[in-house]
């Protein structure tokens, strides 16, 4: 017993040592495959990443746990947004990445003329996914915040997190786009928005989406000009693109997390500053033996391939 408690404070001291020396705490990324039995068992799949520290204080009732819910683009897949997941992780947050097409949804066909040129029918599917995804991690990580969420999407998947506010404000803590071009943002300053705008030439943002300067200024939201491409802000994109977006995203929740009691932001936009350094990140794909108990009545894991086709608006 006695040699089995020195034991345990060694690993303890070593522990300690690590969080001190270590630039962020390891985080983990599990893929867990859920099925909807009112839509004929449709498969959606999550990834979820989550910082070791902050899972135990969840598990040991410690803490309640922020969401955050990221939104893939057209034809990419939810496992290909690592760098902004591990972005919400080292922050505190539950970041869960949502598959939200399948092959046999068929491709998306741009309408001209129609509402968000034809697209509201998956922006559709994807509320309905990131809805039923909510309500099976209740039961995988109950110790969580899902009542207020942070929304998060590239291209399409920004327009569906953009969709989503719309639609249930009141459930909405922040909202962060890479370069969604359809739907506009809303202005009513009930929470604050962070886009990333790419310059590229192949990717158009509609009119009316991203409001003027002045408007940005009142609704408390900071739209980032950037030189890089559409396709750039995603995983296979270049580390310029990535460690920048990281750092002024980083800068973007530190700002607004020290301020979550706010209601209305008009008064007070964020402010972002030039990006600093950005920290390492330590993925791990070892599960926690907490997190592994509780998915031992949920469906069996299931492993994904990155998908390396190029996003589409």
């Amino acid at each position: 017993m006695k040699r089995g408690i020195a034991v345990l404070l060694s690993l303890s001291v070593v522990f300690t040592a690590a969080y001190f020396t270590a630039s962020k705490w390891a985080i983990s990324h599990q893929t867990i495959t859920f099925r909807d039995p009112t839509r004929d068992e449709r498969v959606v799949q999550v990834d979820v990443a989550v910082r070791f520290d902050k899972q135990m204080q969840a598990d040991a009732g410690m803490i309640t746990l922020p969401v955050a819910i990221l939104n893939h683009g057209n034809t990419v897949k939810f496992t290909e947004y690592s760098f902004l997941a591990n972005v919400f992780a080292a922050r505190g947050y539950l970041a869960v990445s949502i598959q939200n097409d399948l092959p046999q949804d068929g491709p998306m066909v741009t309408k001209v003329g129609e509402l968000y040129v034809g697209r509201l029918p998956q922006y559709q599917r994807g509320i309905t996914n990131i809805k039923f995804a909510i309500d099976e991690m209740r039961k995988v990580e109950p110790n969580a915040d899902y009542s207020k969420l942070t929304m998060v999407g590239h291209s399409n998947g920004g327009d569906i997190a953009m969709y989503f506010a719309k639609q249930y404000p009141d459930e909405i803590r922040k909202v962060v786009t890479l370069d969604n071009l359809r739907v506009p943002f809303m202005t009513d300053g009930k929470f604050k928005i962070l886009s990333f705008r790419s310059h590229d030439p192949q990717f158009k943002t509609d009119p009316g989406v991203v409001p003027d300067p002045a408007e940005c200024e009142k609704a408390g939201i900071t739209v980032v000009n950037t030189n890089f491409q559409h396709n750039d802000m995603r995983d296979t994109g270049p580390d310029t693109a990535k460690n920048s977006i990281e750092a002024m995203l980083d800068k973007f929740l530190a700002d607004t997390d020290a301020d979550v009691a706010a209601v209305d932001t008009r008064n007070a936009p964020p402010k972002i500053l030039e990006p600093g350094p950005v920290s390492l990140y330590v993925p791990e794909k070892t599960p926690r033996p907490s997190f592994v108990e509780k998915l031992k009545n949920m469906l069996p894991l299931k492993k994904t391939e990155k998908d390396s086709s190029q996003a589409m608006n």
